[in-house]
């Protein structure tokens, strides 16, 4: 019978194409390869982690990538702390459709408690907030949270008060700055949100 063998070259060619094909289709090569195209559908504005105020757990905002977001600077012992009522009202509201809240307590304007578990308390106790809500943090400079850094960039606009609202379209971009006095039932700052809402992401 007349046997085939390989010189050293070909065996060495061999070897290294049946490495390159375990590495093309091993599942770790084809999650490497779909991070990059994952992470590029998050908006850069979005792309970010802040710890989650009811138990410090790091949660990404690319998730929240397509939505209409609204965010909030907002505070305990404040005169517009009722707005929690009318922000959580639209949340349930227009959540279906694609609006979510997004609220950052701060103690920068000296209205908000020093403990995490407190705040939390007091925002489900008194007001029943469902909407996504984060660790205190600072929102105007010289030092604001990351998020709050490109939202004053993008609007050279800060919070001036507790209760400032930034308006995020579907394609991560901002369309519009509220200040506190804009209350969320706002009949102008409503249709807005409707607007938003009907765009396709």
């Amino acid at each position: 019978m007349h046997r085939t063998t390989l010189n050293p070259i070909s065996r060495f060619a061999a070897a290294a194409l049946l490495a390159l094909g375990a590495q093309l289709f091993s599942p770790s090569a084809s999650a490497a390869q779909s991070t990059p195209a994952a992470s590029a559908t998050c908006p850069a504005l979005l792309n970010q982690t802040f710890p989650r105020l009811q138990d410090d757990k790091p949660e990404s905002l690319c998730q929240y990538a397509g939505k209409v977001i609204l965010v909030v600077n907002t505070a305990s012992y404040c005169g517009f702390t009722p707005q929690y009522k009318g922000l959580e009202a639209l949340y349930r509201e227009y959540g279906k459709q694609g609006l979510v809240v997004l609220g950052f307590p701060s103690n920068d304007f000296h209205q908000e408690m020093d403990n995490n578990a407190k705040i939390a308390a007091f925002c489900k106790d008194t007001y029943n907030v469902q909407f996504p809500m984060f660790a205190p943090s600072h929102v105007t400079e010289p030092k604001p949270n990351a998020l709050f850094e490109q939202l004053i960039l993008a609007t050279g606009d800060q919070p001036k008060w507790n209760f400032y609202k930034y308006l995020i379209g579907r394609d991560g971009k901002v369309v519009g700055v509220y200040p506190s006095l804009v209350s969320p039932d706002n009949k102008d700052f409503v249709a807005k949100i409707k607007t938003l809402l009907a765009q396709k992401p």
